[in-house]
């Protein structure tokens, strides 16, 4: 089939846009780490003596890091697991895809606390080298987004282009980019950055150990819930391939950064926290927070399993019930039940109920410690815009009835 690539002109303000979150972004990510570490998770004024105390990389966390992505690497190309199709694309055909992380996710899990027992590495390691980390990985994530640019102006496949070179490079020049078989997205997004936020938050509840000789409640919940959140992940590894980001994203620097450096490196920060904070929970506080946890993932991974279901078999039951749905013009099905039924992002709602109980962990000592709940609301209302945008005009009069029947977008009864 001849290479046909669409080019769609960008808007001034998504130029901006993408310039001023590339400027902003990763300087922010310090200010989060040093406000915790200097600040004791108190706002301060961000000024240029606190950023002048940005590490460079040190060899140490120049060698972790490499031999980190190394060995994640070598997992995914060479570890057991299924092998799965995508969703078709624009030319009909179908990605393959190894989904093999669940496997993955254990054995480094194992393979870190061999290290650590054996003591060739100290459990604290990642604690102590977190800002030589972030630095290396912020560069590194740099320089891979520059390659993934180039290597997508190569690619064979009809692409989606804006033609302006930093915006590609900001968005993205493919949708898949792949060498060989290797897929460059999935691994960035299911890998190197999600394990590594679990290792870091146990290193952190190594840290507190060492300092204080206890590692708390609060410490213990958050990372447990952050355990079990990726683990779920890894088991349901296949949902990923119908994703937004997988479906739609091309990927370039803003996914490829926030996969390497913005989510292990921020979505850490309770624990970061919590290191040198090291109050208690009451009974009833502790099980109102694991309630709110797992109510959260109940919604999420319930909402996200019926659709799962429904799009291989439209005939499968819906909380015992046949499955009602609107049939479009275009051939496809609009889910109206279930969860579907209640809201048409339920699934988000779950999001946010399980941020709420990872951030509520901290207490109330600090704002700073809420920040992943607002900006993953910020983040999800942001997504359910476009998406929403995105089937009007792809589903037109039929989209129109799915919202006249499926009034709530997110959260029940308020939006």
């Amino acid at each position: 089939m001849e290479k046909s690539d669409l080019i769609v002109k960008p808007r001034i303000i998504d130029v901006l846009g993408g310039l001023l979150l590339l400027v902003v972004l990763p300087p922010f990510t310090y200010y989060l780490w040093l406000c915790m570490r200097d600040f004791n998770g108190a706002i301060v004024f961000p000024t240029l003596d606190l950023f002048a105390q940005i590490p460079a990389p040190t060899l140490t966390a120049i060698a972790l890091y490499g031999g980190w992505f190394l060995l994640q690497t070598i997992l995914q190309i060479a570890a057991p697991g299924k092998i799965h199709e995508g969703v078709p694309l624009a030319d009909g055909t179908r990605l393959k895809y190894r989904m093999n992380g669940l496997f993955s996710f254990w054995f480094t899990i194992l393979a870190a606390f061999v290290a650590v027992a054996a003591g060739w590495i100290p459990a604290t390691i990642l604690y102590d080298q977190f800002g030589p980390l972030l630095t290396t990985v912020n560069i590194f994530a740099f320089l891979f987004s520059l390659f993934l640019y180039f290597q997508g102006n190569a690619s064979k496949r009809s692409e989606r282009r804006s033609g302006n070179a930093f915006y590609d490079y900001f968005m993205g020049s493919a949708l898949n980019p792949r060498v060989g078989e290797f897929d460059l997205k999935l691994f960035c997004e299911a890998r190197p950055g999600l394990i590594l936020w679990v290792l870091i938050n146990l290193s952190f509840a190594a840290k507190q150990y060492e300092l204080h000789g206890t590692v708390t409640t609060p410490m213990i919940l958050v990372s447990a819930f952050h355990f079990f959140y990726i683990a779920d992940y890894y088991y349901h590894e296949e949902a990923i391939l119908t994703t937004w980001d997988i479906k739609h994203e091309n990927f370039g620097w803003m996914l490829c950064w926030g996969d390497l450096v913005w989510v292990p490196f921020t979505y850490t920060l309770q624990a970061h926290y919590l290191v040198n904070n090291t109050h208690e929970l009451s009974f009833p506080a502790a099980a109102g927070i694991v309630t709110l946890n797992m109510a959260g993932y109940a919604i999420f991974r319930g909402a996200n399993i019926q659709k799962h279901k429904f799009r291989k078999d439209p005939k499968v039951p819906v909380w015992g019930k046949p499955a009602e749905y609107i049939q479009t013009a275009r051939g496809t099905r609009l889910l109206t039940s279930g969860w579907w039924g209640v809201a048409r992002h339920s699934n988000y709602f779950g999001d946010l109920l399980m941020a709420l109980a990872w951030c509520l962990t901290t207490g109330f000592g600090t704002p700073l410690t809420y920040f992943y709940f607002v900006y993953f609301t910020i983040l999800l209302v942001h997504r359910e815009w476009r998406d929403n945008a995105m089937c009007a005009e792809k589903y037109g009069n039929d989209w129109e009835e799915y919202c006249r029947r499926v009034r709530w977008r997110i959260v029940p009864g308020v939006y």
